[in-house]
């Protein structure tokens, strides 16, 4: 990790609020419009992905949990987006410099957003990296997901299909 990284990880952990709390499964999922990282002049709306099963992925390039689950979300995502299933991909470095070259190493097609003022992090409760949020179809959270590791790709398809089939 260079040292620009462990900063800026630092930095993320040090603007957390102090009684940060995940929001509850059951609840609705808090708004989200950011601009693409990868698509100039691109918005992504959380609001109007309603209608499908949504993973809401918050990530930044030093957090190395996310370096194994960008190829596996990417995969799953393959697999379901034509069911009705997307991938949001939340961004929360402080330069878009080092989230630009994290992606050119492990490329993704799913949406990437960043996030430069950290609103949804703080909206979501986020504790750590990464956090991934599945939402059903009517923009509920489901199911809350901290870290990352391959074996957990097993249980993140068994929860999509749980929510494409409900």
């Amino acid at each position: 990790m260079r040292f620009t990284q462990w900063l800026a990880a630092l930095a993320f952990a040090l603007a957390l609020p102090t009684q940060a709390e995940t929001i509850p499964t059951g609840q609705p999922a808090p708004s989200v419009v950011l601009p693409s990282l990868t698509e100039q002049g691109k918005t992504y709306d959380l609001a109007a992905m309603r209608g499908q099963v949504v993973y809401v992925d918050f990530w930044a390039s030093w957090c190395g949990p996310c370096r194994v689950s960008f190829p596996i979300i990417d995969e799953i995502y393959g697999e379901f987006s034509g069911r009705g299933f997307q991938v949001l991909a939340i961004n929360v470095d402080e330069y878009p410099e080092d989230a630009m070259e994290f992606l050119a190493e492990l490329p993704v097609s799913y949406p990437v957003v960043r996030d430069a003022d950290g609103k949804a992090p703080s909206d979501f409760g986020i504790l750590g990296m990464p956090t991934g949020f599945l939402i059903d179809q009517q923009g509920t959270v489901r199911k809350i997901h901290q870290g990352f590791r391959k074996s957990d790709a097993d249980w993140l398809r068994a929860e999509i299909i749980k929510l494409l089939e409900s």
